[in-house]
């Protein structure tokens, strides 16, 4: 079928297997190099990244069950904790779901359907020096869960073009051809039946079944709402991210909002605590009000992380989760390689992940870098450490009302403390990078690192004489870039003319710090039941 590769023919680029599995209960530094162990001190406690331990690569002409390219799927990754398990073998197994965004969109937004897509994993990690194969994680695709409202539509991929009226059971929300528009970029999984998914259009926050209905939807305060005025010079919601469909070109262009989150930068971040009771959303980059609209990518430092109570729900007639908290997160710098001069740009985050009810961590990196751009070397792919115990609760003030800002002109009020942060595992790190025949940097091939890393999961190594150290997942956004590609019933092929494949990374770690998620209900009372028989 012109090489592409249907759901269960999936085998021939995804299911792979390292047969041996020696050393596997020796420390992961064995056989590594000396810049493997690289340890950072943060909030009292050592962190450690001991190494790259496995890759997948899918190709870019993978399909999905709907007939669709099954790309982008990096944007969100979460793991099944309860199906995670250690083999007889030494190799590991579990469920992982994964998540893309708003499908192929390089040329123009495209009637992409927003899904979830169900992968069965086995792992066996490589400890040597070196290995030119990239097949030490099998990724088994199994389904796929197309999002929509209850009795309504399926989502979309488009660009908003207006508003849903807010409604008994929903607020407002944005429209396009009758549906919910979504940019996906993250996903939650709880383990009762239920996930939830936050997005860059709203930027919202969604709560699904695992069938895909929406069950309820979280809009952020107001001073997050994308505003721009209408034609009688008002200031109205407008969701746009001027992103026109393929083949349209939007005049006037809208440009970026006069207030709440810039196009494109929205909700890349969603954390769950371990009791399952608190939601953590965190903002791409900084609020148009809180930076220098004339200056955006030296002052969108300041973004902002909001945690919602998901136990005590607001009074309504369907209540949803309370906004409890708000913290500003300044965001890591890098100097800008298109200049001799020193000029400091920001590293945009692209996800989070909850060690603890205080403790995160967040995927920041450049743009404009790796594989098919111009520049071949990134500066800045980091997963970074933060904490929220010492920051300032800015939630349900003034700063949360249309045009309230914490940073004008991209300067923090000094009256704010930020969370705490720190630099930890470098993606970009050729030492471990090479061991796997990947690289950061010329030459400018598929082995290259793309652009877009945008997803992490962790999961433990069950290693009793390393009872903190955890398995790392990275996954990358590959924009669905392919020369074989289909996507709402037409075929298309990237005008890059490359084929990006998805790849994910597996690192071993030790985060000392780290609680396990709390077990569901449901597996509870199956453990009370299997012990009582």
């Amino acid at each position: 079928m012109n090489g592409e590769q249907h759901p269960k023919d999936i085998s021939k680029g995804l299911r792979h297997c390292v047969a041996s599995t020696m050393g596997m209960a020796l420390s992961v530094c064995i056989g590594l190099t000396a810049a493997s162990a690289q340890s950072v001190n943060f909030e009292g406690q050592t962190y450690i990244n001991k190494g790259l331990v496995g890759v997948v690569r899918v190709p870019s002409n993978a399909i999905d069950k709907f007939g669709d390219t099954l790309g982008g799927f990096g944007s969100g990754m979460a793991m099944d904790i309860e199906a995670w398990h250690k083999k007889g073998d030494g190799s590991y197994g579990g469920t992982l779901y994964m998540l893309p965004d708003r499908g192929w969109n390089t040329q123009g937004t495209v009637d992409f359907h927003g899904r979830l897509h169900k992968f069965q994993v086995t792992l066996t990690p490589f400890t040597g020096a070196s290995t030119t194969t990239q097949n030490q994680l099998v990724l088994d695709y199994k389904d796929s869960f197309e999002f929509s409202k209850p009795f309504g539509a399926k989502t979309t991929g488009l660009d908003p073009t207006g508003v849903f009226a807010r409604t008994r059971f929903f607020p407002e929300l944005p429209m396009s051809n009758k549906e919910i528009p979504v940019d996906d970029e993250a996903v939650v999984f709880p383990g009762d039946g239920t996930v939830w998914v936050s997005d860059e259009y709203g930027p919202y926050v969604y709560h699904y079944t695992l069938e895909g209905k929406l069950l309820e939807a979280i809009r952020p305060p107001d001073a997050f709402i994308p505003m721009r005025k209408d034609s009688t010079g008002a200031t109205v919601d407008n969701f746009s991210a001027d992103s026109p469909p393929v083949g349209v070109t939007y005049n006037p262009d809208p440009g970026n909002p006069v207030s709440g989150r810039q196009n494109n930068q929205g909700f890349e971040g969603l954390a769950m605590s371990p009791d399952r009771k608190k939601l953590y959303v965190l903002l791409q980059s900084a609020l148009i009000q809180d930076l220098d609209p004339a200056n955006i990518k030296t002052t969108r430092r300041n973004t902002r992380m909001l945690v919602y109570d998901l136990e005590h729900r607001e009074p309504f007639v369907v209540g949803k989760p309370k906004l409890v908290a708000e913290y500003v997160v300044q965001l890591p710098l890098y100097q800008d390689q298109t200049t001799s001069k020193t000029k400091l740009l920001t590293a945009a985050q692209s996800e989070l992940f909850a060690l603890n009810d205080h403790q995160f961590l967040v995927l920041a990196r450049d743009s404009s870098a790796g594989f098919t751009t111009s520049n071949p070397a990134s500066v800045y792919r980091h997963i970074d450490l933060i904490d929220i115990s010492h920051a300032t609760n800015i939630a349900n003030t003034s700063y949360d009302n249309t045009g309230g800002s914490v940073a004008p002109l991209g300067v923090l009020n000094s009256a704010i403390t930020p969370v705490a942060y720190q630099s930890f595992l470098d993606i970009n790190d050729n030492s471990q990078l090479n061991r796997f025949n990947l690289h950061n940097g010329a030459p400018n091939d598929s082995n290259d690192l793309y652009e877009k890393w945008e997803s992490i999961s962790v999961v433990p190594v069950h290693d009793p004489k390393a009872p903190n150290d955890y398995f790392l997942f990275v996954g990358s956004d590959n924009d669905f870039i392919t020369q074989n590609g289909h996507m709402a019933g037409t075929a298309y092929a990237d005008a890059s003319g490359a084929n990006v494949d998805t790849l994910v990374l597996v690192y071993r770690v030790a985060l000392p710090s780290y609680v396990a998620p709390r077990p569901t209900f449901i597996s509870e009372l199956i453990d009370l039941l299997l012990s009582n028989r």
